[in-house]
């Protein structure tokens, strides 16, 4: 007869870590069971504290890979609370249920909106995608300066290209129209969409290709295949990145290009909706008689909107004290604040207050996002201080931004935009 199989036996150090994994499972499934939803809901957030530092340790590329992936796959917390009543506004017969978004840069090729959304931004700008697929600079391109809160990078539109962007996009709209009606008919009330698929907006930030001879054709093309899907559309003629862009920013350049882009969405056919607003995104290294030229243009075209601003060139005392600073590319983060905002300021006054201003640069706080709104933005935009402070800026942010209007005696966004001016 054969001798019974031996139980294999783990050791102490084995027992002790087994039995701490299990009580911290037991003990987090009682805590979730005990406390209320928002309760648990804020804690979950906080918690990615805990987590956001090890990301430090990776290179800056793969730090950025494995946040897309995690928000992906859906391993981020999810914002159960309502936004606060004050910061909900309506832009382009949109309702954002607060103002504060992701800019594009972080989810390049529209892999994580749906994981993205549910973090609790009012609005995700996915991009910038470029027609064909292309890698884009060499590596390393992204560095960082900690101590300062900023990143540089020279990224140069690595894109998976407008078809499997179109893919994902297309997939992923699907999926969230139909929770949406499946939450609508389970409460048995109708649900008020901010965006086409459901709450939570969606902009399509739009690129060229690097080699392209033909930058009009590349933003048409962007916008014949992604525009169904968008709930606003972004020409990004801004990124240092690209040989030549910059230069379609000049009066006549950007009025042959806005005129032929706009075009092309307004054949399409649309539903009772209409297409979808079209922005421009500038950069912040403009002359005065740079921005005289796009406010003209922007006035006289009726353009949607303008994103100020992309990443400078330049390097703002205390960055181009560190050596990383001689590194090509465009700065982003706590010190391009000012020159951004100022550019804000600036276009706001030229435009009259008459074209929505997305205010983006160097915002790490909802006091941050109040200057911008004070200066003439309707919307405002963060990445890099969401890549330093993870998950837990943005519920922080927005009770913050909330707190800065109550004070000053605000009873909504929309009180407080250009109040700096008027």
């Amino acid at each position: 007869a054969q001798a019974p199989k031996k139980v294999p036996q783990f050791s102490k150090k084995g027992r002790i870590a087994t039995g701490v994994a299990i009580g911290s499972l037991i003990g987090g499934g009682a805590y979730a069971s005990t406390v209320d939803e928002a309760t648990f809901c804020g804690w979950l957030f906080s918690a990615t504290k805990l987590v956001n530092p090890f990301f430090a340790f990776l290179d800056p590329e793969t730090a950025h890979r494995l946040a897309v992936s995690a928000a992906s796959r859906g391993w981020v917390p999810v914002e159960k609370r309502p936004d606060p009543a004050i910061l909900g506004i309506r832009v382009w017969g949109r309702w954002f249920s607060n103002p504060i978004g992701l800019s594009a840069g972080f989810d390049k090729n529209a892999e994580a909106v749906e994981g993205l959304l549910s973090l609790g931004f009012g609005f995700v700008e996915v991009g910038s995608v470029t027609p064909i697929p292309q890698e884009g600079n060499p590596k390393p391109r992204i560095f960082r300066i900690s101590n300062e809160g900023a990143i540089i990078n020279r990224c140069g539109f690595n894109s998976e290209g407008i078809v499997a962007v179109a893919k994902r996009l297309g997939a992923q709209h699907g999926k969230r129209k139909m929770q949406t009606s499946s939450s609508a008919s389970a409460v048995g009330d109708e649900v008020i969409n901010g965006g086409k698929a459901g709450p939570g907006i969606l902009g399509v930030n739009l690129g060229k290709n690097k080699l392209s001879e033909d930058a009009a054709a590349d933003y048409v093309q962007g916008v014949h295949t992604l525009s169904q899907y968008a709930d606003y559309m972004v020409i990004n003629i801004s990124s240092p990145n690209t040989p030549g862009l910059r230069q379609l920013q000049g009066r006549k350049q950007l009025k042959d290009l806005v005129k032929k882009v706009q075009a092309a969405r307004d054949e399409m056919q649309w539903g009772e909706e209409g297409p979808p607003p079209l922005l421009v995104k500038i950069a912040p290294d403009l002359s005065k008689q740079d921005l005289e030229d796009i406010a003209a243009v922007a006035l006289a075209l009726r353009v949607d909107g303008l994103i100020i601003s992309n990443t400078t060139i330049q390097r703002p005392d205390p960055v181009k004290l560190n050596p990383v600073s001689e590194e090509s590319g465009g700065l982003s983060g706590k010190p391009l604040f000012n020159l951004s905002t100022g550019i804000l300021r600036d276009m706001y006054i030229l435009t009259k207050g008459k074209i929505p201003l997305v205010g983006c640069g160097g915002v790490s706080s909802g006091e941050d996002a109040y200057k911008k709104i004070r200066a003439g933005a309707t919307l405002v935009q963060l990445y890099t201080a969401f890549a330093y402070g993870g998950p837990a800026l943005i519920p922080q942010m927005k009770a913050e931004l909330a707190e800065c209007l109550e004070r000053d005696g605000f009873k909504s966004v929309y009180e407080a935009i250009g109040a700096d001016y008027r």
